[in-house]
């Protein structure tokens, strides 16, 4: 099966004067079911729709959109994998220099806030035309939402894009279902009963429906605790059976946001992950950097039920579970054994969490997860069903194929599920199979009031699966490491809290190569936490570091041990008073005098700098 048409020329040489969609994309066209793009041209060409893929247009030239004529049926428009001001902008606000999605990694083959460009573009050159917006940006920004780049409350991209309609979650299902509703005639304005849409209205008069009025784009915009509470309950109907239709209103308008997407049985995931995916990027291309990591990697299972507060996957995927059958997974690691560049490593087999591969309970499925509940936090819900087996089955089956010489887990393992599994076969399968040196598992950080507000486990539990890990390397005969992830500046984190955390690594003997501060994109709990110094749970108010001091000053205390450190950590202790840990004691994080190529200390080269010589280090 060749690459889907990606110009003109490729279309009219596949046979087709018209396509039914033309979908319109921030990324380079990767054929691989990790890029949304794939799937869902995959799955419209599966049920008979033909398309074409525009990726990364010039945004300055109309001619680009005007290529393939007018679609029979619609435009779609995606930012692409990854929202497009977090692909431009650091934590920092500072513009990055690669682009992984992008041919050669280069940067600025997109247009910042890529899916309203892309989108208003379209209206102008086929006002008639459905332009239907979809992918993760569109997901996470279909109502209002606080903007970290802007530092302000934006209105819900269907407003701001002027698009017919916004598809969210996971599209597959619903897809089919609009694709189906416009071959058959019906105006796109008319498309307002798909499960994953959201649409706009100027009457809700007629809207017979059970649902919830939320609090208008103009309160949640000045009022920061309107947003808390109108952030509250769209988290708490963000499940496929329980939640009800939101519905948003603006100056003359409504936005209406239908329920998610129901969960894919394992039948339909088997399915999409079956479509004849060429598995690497279109050889217009000379090499685009995103397929490194997964052009040899396994999707098992779709959603999370960790439900971690700087996370957006909930609103995305959903908490309940999909997750493939060991043959489907078979079936397609077979495939990958077969390219001409595999080397005998299967690089993932796992999902958003790796080891979550069926529901958090068995009423799930059939009544949905709970609005107010969590199943992992702040302790595990008593109905939550703890079991790998089904995963060690699909593991041992890759791992069995002739030309597979090793299967590692890459994706993140939840190692308090782990913990709460009574039959450790899964954990010595890990050890002794999946880990290529160390493992890498995400604590996030070790104070009980900053992890509270994260959603994760006390760090109790975190120092046993530790011990554990070590005891069961030894017993193994493995010599393997573990490497914690670990956030700064996150909702609820304050300088003494980044202090316990500097002098655990201090303990453990870690220093982090990479330190993560705390990102607030659009969807996820913290984001509204950082916005609005208000946790929506309690509504009781969270310290938020938001200055570049602060931050800086959190992030240095994670690297407390490098020179280039000792100046800000310094000032960050004494302004904690706790000047007891500078010194040459044992638990001190810094000495007294200021090392070489620190700040205030000898340079590299040996030479004091000199006083007032108005030089920087």
């Amino acid at each position: 099966m060749a690459f889907l048409p990606t110009t003109r020329e490729e279309m009219l040489e596949q046979g087709f004067e018209q396509v039914d969609f033309v979908y319109v994309c921030g990324d380079a066209y990767v054929d691989h079911p990790s890029f949304g793009c794939a799937i869902i041209t995959r799955t419209l060409q599966a049920f008979g729709y033909s398309c074409a893929i525009l990726a990364q247009p010039d945004w300055h030239r109309d001619e680009e959109f005007l290529q393939f004529g007018t679609p029979r049926l619609g435009f779609l428009v995606s930012a692409g994998n990854i929202d497009s001001m977090v692909n431009h902008y650091s934590v920092n606000k500072r513009r990055r220099d690669k682009d992984s999605y992008t041919d050669r990694g280069e940067m600025g083959k997109r247009p910042d806030r890529a899916t309203i460009v892309y989108t208003q573009i379209l209206k102008r050159l086929f006002p008639h035309v459905p332009i239907l917006i979809g992918g993760i940006e569109a997901s996470l920004r279909r109502l209002a939402h606080y903007d970290y780049w802007d530092d302000q409350v934006r209105r819900s991209i269907l407003m701001d894009s002027q698009a017919d309609l916004l598809m969210f979650g996971m599209g597959e299902n619903t897809i089919i279902e609009v694709a189906d509703a416009l071959n058959s005639g019906l105006p796109v304005e008319h498309i307002c009963y798909i499960r994953g849409t959201a649409w706009k209205t100027k009457s809700i008069d007629w809207i017979v429906d059970d649902y919830i009025l939320l609090p208008s784009y103009a309160q949640v915009r000045d009022d920061q605790r309107a947003y808390a509470k109108s952030f509250l309950t769209q988290y708490e109907n963000q499940d496929a059976i329980n939640s009800r239709l939101l519905i948003e209103p603006y100056d003359g308008w409504y936005v209406v946001c239908n329920q998610p997407p129901l969960p894919l049985t394992q039948e339909q995931m088997d399915f999409t992950y079956s479509l004849p995916y060429e598995r690497t990027f279109h050889p217009k291309y000379t090499y685009v950097p995103a397929i490194e990591e997964v052009q040899f990697s396994i999707t098992a299972n779709r959603g999370c039920f960790g439900s971690c507060a700087f996370c957006a996957i909930t609103s995305h995927q959903g908490r309940v579970i999909s997750s493939r059958s060991t043959q489907s997974v078979v079936e397609e690691a077979k495939k990958i054994t077969e390219m001409p560049n595999f080397k005998g490593y299967i690089h993932d087999v796992g999902g958003p969490s790796a080891n979550f591969t069926r529901p958090a309970c068995d009423k799930q499925r059939t009544h949905g997860a709970c609005a107010k509940k969590q199943c992992l936090w702040p302790k595990p819900c008593p109905n939550l069903k703890v079991d790998h087996r089904p995963y060690v089955e699909m593991l041992d089956a890759v791992r069995a194929l002739p030309k597979v010489k090793k299967v590692f887990i890459r994706s993140g393992i939840r190692y308090d599920y782990l913990m709460y599994d009574e039959d450790e076969t899964f954990f010595d399968r890990l050890i002794r199979y999946h880990i290529s040196g160390q493992l890498k598992v995400a604590p996030e950080h070790v104070s009980a009031r900053v992890l509270d507000k994260m959603g994760k486990p006390r760090k109790e539990l975190y120092l046993k699966f530790v011990d554990k890990y070590h005891e069961k390397n030894e017993e193994l005969g493995m010599k393997q490491f573990l490497v914690p992830y670990l956030m700064s500046s996150h909702p609820g984190c304050e300088l003494s809290d980044a202090i316990e955390l500097a002098c655990y690594l201090k303990k453990i003997h870690h220093t982090p190569k990479q330190v993560q501060d705390f990102y607030p994109t659009p969807g996820t709990l913290a984001t509204c936490m950082y916005h609005t110094g208000l946790d929506p749970r309690t509504m009781k108010p969270v310290y938020v570091a938001k200055t570049y001091e602060e931050k800086l000053e959190q992030r240095a205390l994670m690297q407390f041990s490098y020179p280039k450190n000792y100046a800000i950590v310094r000032r960050a202790l004494i302004k904690a008073h706790r000047e007891d840990l500078i010194g040459n004691g044992p638990k001190c994080l810094i000495p007294s005098r200021p090392p070489k190529g620190s700040e205030g200390g000898r340079r590299s080269g040996g030479q004091r700098r000199r006083p007032n010589s108005g030089k920087r280090t």
